[in-house]
């Protein structure tokens, strides 16, 4: 199994983390710094990240958190920053299944599985994403035309998204945004490329993994219908 698969599947971190992690020296096998990604791990091989040796566990855990505004997308902070991980109550470690901005809200996936991180975050499976989306003026069909059928944002225009007009006012109109990317603040950066200013960003969905009674701060286990929705989703991929 390659390095990362292996550190993915152990816990560690998503695929594309734990390939950063191995290119800053963060990982030994056998007592010996390997940076290439790609290392067949063997079942003889002892593999430690940062000096803690990692094995894989067939215990996967999942749950689903209502990240408040203010909460970092991330395992740890290096500035004791408060995380998503931090709300969690489990003896595995786990990490978040990709991010929410820091001033944003809403649903957000914790496990150890790294294979179902890879298929939920990687823009070439194209799972959707739904948001709740408050701006600061009214919208007209031309722009919500414009943002479904893509913007650009450094240079490279978004792919398709679906968005429906929920409550319209003059200084203050709500939105149901749907999208199969997850850029880097991506929503508020289309809204900013035809001149509106995003005032709130909740995500309601991932999937068809949503909860309305989920209150901020609060977090559960997936329940059987989530769990067998993951498995179809690695079943589809394979």
């Amino acid at each position: 199994m390659r390095l990362q698969k292996f550190m993915s599947r152990c816990g560690v971190a998503s695929r594309r983390k734990s390939e950063e992690y191995i290119k800053k020296g963060f990982i030994k096998v056998n007592d010996v710094i390997v940076l290439d990604p790609a290392y067949d791990v063997k079942d003889i091989d002892i593999v430690k990240f940062k000096d803690k040796t990692i094995k894989l566990s067939d215990n996967k855990v999942y749950y689903l958190l209502n990240k408040p505004v203010g909460v970092l997308s991330s395992a740890k902070d290096d500035r004791g920053r408060v995380c998503v991980v931090d709300y969690i109550d489990t003896d595995e470690r786990i990490f978040p299944v990709g991010r929410l901005d820091l001033d944003s809200s809403g649903l957000i996936l914790l496990t150890n599985d790294g294979e179902i991180t890879f298929y939920l975050t990687h823009p070439s499976f194209e799972i959707e994403k739904t948001y709740i989306v408050a701006i600061n003026k009214d919208i007209d069909k031309k722009t919500v035309d414009l943002l479904e059928q893509g913007v650009e944002i450094e240079g490279k225009i978004t792919a398709p998204a679906k968005l429906k007009v929920i409550n319209k006012k003059k200084n203050n109109t709500i939105l149901e945004i749907r999208i199969k990317e997850g850029r880097n603040r991506q929503i508020r950066k289309m809204f900013e490329a035809v001149g509106i200013t995003v005032i709130s960003l909740e995500r309601i969905a991932i999937g068809k993994i949503s909860d309305k009674k989920l209150k901020p701060g609060k977090y559960r286990k997936l329940n059987e219908y989530e769990l067998k929705y993951l498995e179809n989703i690695k079943n589809a991929k394979v």
